[in-house]
């Protein structure tokens, strides 16, 4: 970047860091805060604070390290801060429900344990996280965090104690962590329009009965062994003889794979939709959505306690939603299945938009890994990993805010290179 473009990007980011840290009271701390921020956009492959103190002319390392690891300013209100201004801005179609992972050597930070790791595709040492994005097919932000805490973590009061973890937090699955996501957005008047998620949460029955409870619509991912009823299938009864307990509805036929039904209904019945433009050119496939009524135990018990709870009588009737099949061109068979609960009349082409929509989630990860250091922090503590992912968030959305700029489009500006700005120092 040249001079002009410097002194312009600094100016423009000390506004945004006054708005977005006006909850932090100090100065010298919010100064510190732009000093990151600026770590952080800076081109260099390591964005730990000591590589990124090096890169600036005001870096002070132990400051640094101070402000992030052990200063006591609430990350909280700053992510609201960032929700309340990017939410506007980006006008979401959905909100996307995620997870990341960041492989960790050793067993001392935070939250740190053997499992699951998307970013190596295996079982392997690592932190976890859950996070809920706001997104369009223009932008998207991360509007909130949780870190999984896992079983092993729970009653481990040494390493509790030496990474800071609050007293009352404790393993909690992550599709919960998602929902206690929803909630608290929801107390800064924050509803979703959608909400999209992977196989991991739309696999889920209680997650779906989660949102449905909060009135949440959803389009998820599903494997292909989920089992539904079609949607005209009814409940019986045997005959009862009138002695003891009536005899409980229930449907008689077994249930289909979504893979078998949406085979079963013929290649023919697969309509062709363009959801999106891609880098080489328009992204297309075959669809069908046809109306199905989940099955599975946890599906009939989640349903019957609900109907209980409200009629205090439950008829067997499983709930109706759409399930959303695709079948590739070249495909043998269907590949790809998602469930919703939005109104049965929602034209097909808006169901396939926002199925596909979490490609931006992907987009986002690639620049919160690879561009800002989301996964380079080297501190071990609660309140660090906190701190530096809320940080991270800030300077994203910062860099999201200049590429949706009404000058965005111009020549040569900052908001239409890559999302590292050069030379931000």
């Amino acid at each position: 970047m040249e001079a002009h473009e410097v002194n312009r990007a600094r100016a423009t980011l000390a506004l945004f860091v006054a708005d977005v840290f006006a909850s932090v009271a100090r100065k010298d701390q919010r100064a510190k805060g732009d000093c990151y921020l600026r770590g952080l956009m800076l081109d260099g492959r390591r964005k730990s604070i000591q590589a990124m103190a090096s890169r600036l002319a005001d870096g002070n390392e132990q400051n640094l390290q101070q402000f992030v690891n052990q200063s006591t300013w609430d990350p909280l209100p700053v992510r609201r801060r960032i929700a309340e201004r990017m939410v506007p801005r980006i006008g979401p179609d959905a909100w996307a429900v995620d997870d990341v992972s960041f492989p960790k050597d050793g067993k001392m930070s935070v939250a740190v344990a053997p499992q699951y790791c998307g970013a190596l595709g295996k079982q392997a040492n690592c932190q976890v996280a859950v996070s809920v994005h706001a997104v369009s097919d223009t932008a998207s932000c991360p509007l909130q965090w949780r870190l999984f805490v896992p079983q092993e973590w729970a009653d481990d009061a040494p390493r509790r104690q030496k990474t800071g973890i609050p007293r009352e937090v404790g393993h909690r699955e992550k599709w919960r962590l998602a929902l206690d996501i929803f909630d608290e957005l929801a107390r800064w008047g924050m509803t979703p329009p959608v909400v999209v998620a992977d196989a991991g949460y739309g696999q889920n029955a209680d997650f779906r009965d989660g949102l449905d409870g909060r009135d949440i619509g959803y389009v998820v991912a599903i494997r292909s062994d989920v089992t539904v009823h079609t949607h005209d299938a009814r409940p019986t009864a045997p005959a009862w003889s009138g002695n003891g307990r009536k005899p409980q509805s229930r449907y008689r036929d077994k249930p289909f794979s979504v893979a078998a039904l949406a085979a079963g209904q013929g290649r023919h019945t697969f309509t062709e939709v363009t959801w999106r433009e891609g880098s080489r050119g328009p992204m297309r496939s075959r669809f069908a959505a046809l109306q199905v009524r989940p099955a599975g135990v946890r599906a009939r018990r989640l349903t019957r306690a609900a109907a209980i709870a409200q009629d205090g009588f439950w008829d067997g009737v499983l709930p109706e939603v759409t399930l959303l099949a695709e079948w590739p061109e070249q495909a043998q068979n269907p590949t790809d299945y998602w469930l919703t609960s939005l109104p049965a009349g929602t034209p097909l082409t808006e169901l396939v938009r926002l199925a596909k929509i979490r490609w931006r989630i992907e987009h986002d990860y690639r620049e919160l890994k690879h561009g800002l250091g989301l996964d380079h922090f080297e501190g071990r503590s609660w309140t660090g990993w906190h701190h530096h992912v809320t940080l991270v968030t800030a300077a994203h959305a910062f860099l999201t805010e200049q590429r949706l700029a009404p000058k965005a489009d111009t020549a040569g500006s900052p908001s239409t290179r890559s999302s590292t700005p050069s030379r931000i120092c």
